[in-house]
């Protein structure tokens, strides 16, 4: 087999159900090892935390992956009420906890905010992101507790749902946004809101544009055939 035709076999797209706890680069990493091919990426990073949806590109694919960062994502996110991260999410330093117990008076409020989410408008990047600044990564200057100045940067709500309430505090929405939408700065900005506080508590990436992840490869269980799921380029 000539090999250009052997780079056209092992060249196009994977997609993969990222577990919860590994990094996207750590998917990458793991594809690399696995298929023995120099090339591989992703299409949007997805938090360790966060689960879903990962477009991965091999071989000559990784040259169309900026076709899928642009496309409307969806999510299913859980935000917990009456408390405030540093990152904005479960995995960051709580820094406020609310003495509210009964969460139901806010029930009203939720539902005319997620209304008037809708639409284009300015997001701030949380301080616990990958946005650099002068060359830095934001998380790493969060991490010595520095914070700095951020440009907003342009975003769009297509759509929100409500799906769970709990008077607890634990909302579950589901979100389709436009790429480099903070999830975990909505939970957050939705807890300021309320002046109760809020943070992510989990994410989960559905859908990219037309893909879904139900489609998707389970991993790293389905590694072994990865193959027969290659999308051609």
């Amino acid at each position: 087999m000539k090999k250009s035709e052997l780079d056209n076999e092992t060249s196009g797209f994977l997609l993969i159900d990222k577990p919860s706890d590994w990094t996207s680069h750590d998917v990458v990493a793991s594809l690399k090892g696995i298929s023995k091919i120099k090339k591989v990426g992703h299409a949007g990073t997805l938090d360790p935390m966060a689960t879903g949806l990962l477009v991965c590109g091999l071989g000559k694919g990784t040259k169309a992956l900026g076709n899928f960062s642009a496309l409307p994502k969806t999510y299913l996110a859980t935000i917990t009420l009456g408390q405030t991260s540093d990152s904005y999410d479960a995995t960051g330093e709580i820094t406020k906890t609310s003495q509210e117990t009964d969460f139901e008076k806010y029930l009203p409020a939720v539902k005319s905010w997620l209304k008037n989410l809708i639409g284009p408008q300015q997001q701030i990047p949380p301080m616990y992101s990958a946005k650099s600044i002068n060359g830095t990564r934001l998380y790493k200057l969060a991490r010595k507790g520095e914070e700095v100045e951020r440009e907003p940067v342009a975003i769009t709500i297509y759509d929100t749902e409500l799906l769970n309430w709990q008077n607890s505090g634990l909302v579950e929405l589901k979100v389709t946004c436009s790429a480099g939408t903070y999830i975990r700065s909505l939970a957050h900005d939705l807890g300021q809101f309320l002046g109760c506080g809020g943070l992510l508590s989990a994410l989960r990436r559905t859908e990219i544009g037309d893909f879904r992840v139900e489609n998707a490869i389970i991993w790293p269980d389905q590694k072994s055939d990865w193959r027969e799921h290659l999308l051609p380029l």
